[in-house]
């Protein structure tokens, strides 16, 4: 594979399949499509976290059109006088419809944040039936709206969402109107019955563990009688709780792990139940992209496995969410997809806010082999250094063309910010949501995981936490190329609130 300097545009896309295939064309030259035993990546990725064509059996026919242009921008007249017909009234008419169209944005309700693509709304016919999809992305509010104060100002409730959160330790916090800080809660009067009231809010489906801590702060929360369906509605500020002990809360069991079978470091096959929050993503029955279960109802992804060049990437009706799986070859019944919520901020070519949450149509049935990774505190930060984990069923080296039958693993450290965005490595490309992991010696990186797969990284209670998502990268295990994931602490409020919004 031809070598890149880091100051070239990214990489283009390189599928890998798992079971042997003749040599692929470019990406503009392929023809996608189940007759040739291929599905198209739905964007064209960097490396070395390029989603993987895997050949399984497929689920359900369908017939799709011809693969959408390269992507390639017309010229434009510029020159030319001829462009618009050299037409005096023409040129009235584009002017007046510019000014309608800036008069429309200008009046418009502000957008929410995020992208919501479902399987009602706007309409468009493939040739095989009606695919169905539609982008939700407003939220009207009066100009009287208060922030979480129990009150939905807003039509989609917007102004109540991100009004709770967990510091380490399981520590709740609660915003309010009264104060506007995040503040602890006190213990005293609180029951199961307020943990699953408050869990159920954050779009869990009930509480798992209630307990409390000693807490001096102040100032506090106290309960106060029951009047709202949100938390932040149940609770006035106060200097003191009287039993100086705050709510700590977990809303469901994750981070735990099968088994603990040494693993190797430079990459290993996985055994089931090793990394139980692991998912496969298929598009028309072949593996594309990897993701993490985070509940029973919702899994985070990478956003650049859904294109935005073609609107049938976005059905979610095509694709499929198979759960404790450790081998392509083993895969149990799949999960279908209610919505695929992609952040609204996502850039295509710096891969800037790269993630995505997919809310399953029926939950996840929990078990030894189907667990979650835990969702990290706001304010807990691996150090530099901190040996995790990446999983997924990518390539095992570079500039293969096959990737793994069987669910691989491999030990990742945290790379310092400010070492990846140096001139020897990425050269200023790091954003605030992106983070490195890797080996910058070489050998170790996530060309061994999967786009949209784990990074995970176990804390001092034995439990895996979700600390980046699979993104992007140049080349495979190279010297000063570590992989690039997006930043989970970062991203947490949008994850958090994608799930309040579609709570089951």
């Amino acid at each position: 594979m031809a070598q890149r300097d880091v100051n070239d545009p990214p990489p283009p896309f390189y599928p890998v399949a798992v079971h042997a295939q003749p040599s692929l064309m470019s990406y503009e030259e392929l023809i996608y499509g189940i007759s040739y035993g291929y599905v198209q990546s739905p964007v064209q990725q960097y490396i070395p976290q390029n989603p993987l064509p895997v050949a399984v059996p497929i689920i359900t026919p369908h017939s799709f059109p011809t693969a959408p242009p390269s992507g390639k921008k017309k010229q434009c007249c510029v020159c030319s006088a001829h462009c618009y017909g050299g037409s005096g009234a023409t040129l009235f008419l584009l002017a007046l419809l510019a000014v309608v169209i800036w008069l429309g944005i200008h009046f418009s309700t502000k957008l929410a944040s995020a992208a919501i693509m479902q399987n009602t709304g706007g309409r468009v016919d493939y040739g095989d039936g009606a695919k169905q999809w539609s982008i939700t992305a407003a939220d009207s509010c009066s100009n009287l709206t208060v922030e979480c104060d129990s009150v939905r100002d807003c039509q989609q409730g917007s102004d109540e969402i991100n009004c709770v959160r967990f510091a380490q330790g399981g520590v709740l916090q609660v915003r309010t109107a009264q104060d506007g800080r995040f503040l602890p809660v006190c213990s005293q009067d609180w029951d199961q019955s307020y943990a699953d009231q408050t869990c159920s809010q954050l779009g869990f489906r009930r509480s798992f563990a209630l307990s409390s801590v000693e807490n001096k702060i102040s100032p506090v929360l106290n309960l106060q009688a029951r009047t709202s369906n949100l938390i932040q509605g149940l609770v006035n500020v106060s200097s003191s709780c009287s039993n100086e002990r705050t709510v700590t809360l977990e809303c469901i069991d994750c981070g735990k792990q099968k088994t603990t079978t040494t693993r190797i470091i430079g990459g290993s096959v996985a055994q089931l139940g090793l990394w139980p929050w692991q998912v496969s993503l298929h598009f028309n029955g072949a593996h594309i992209c990897g993701g993490t279960l985070i509940s029973q109802d919702f899994v985070v992804t990478a956003a650049h496995c859904f294109s935005d060049s073609n609107p049938i990437y976005m059905d979610a009706k095509l694709w499929r969410v198979y759960t404790g799986v450790s081998s392509q070859d083993k895969l149990r019944e799949p999960h279908y997809i209610k919505k695929i919520l992609l952040h609204d901020q996502y850039n295509k070519d710096t891969n800037d806010y790269d993630i995505a949450l997919l809310k399953l149509s029926s939950p996840a049935e929990l078990s030894s082999t189907v667990n979650p990774a835990c969702l990290p505190a706001f304010d807990k930060n691996f150090p530099f250094g901190t040996e995790c984990w990446t999983s997924g069923f990518g390539a095992t080296v570079e500039g293969s063309d096959t990737g793994s039958l069987d669910l691989m693993g491999v030990e990742v450290s945290i790379i310092d910010g400010r070492v990846c965005n140096g001139s020897d490595v990425y050269k200023g490309r790091i954003s605030m949501n992106m983070m490195c992991a890797g080996d910058l010696q070489g050998g170790r990186d996530s060309c061994q995981g999967d786009s949209g797969g784990p990074l995970v990284c176990q804390d001092s209670d034995q439990r895996w936490y979700l600390t980046g998502v699979t993104s992007w990268g140049i080349g495979c295990g190279q010297r000063q190329r570590p992989g690039v994931y997006s930043k989970v602490s970062t991203l947490l409020p949008w994850i958090y609130s994608m799930m309040q919004k579609e709570r089951p």
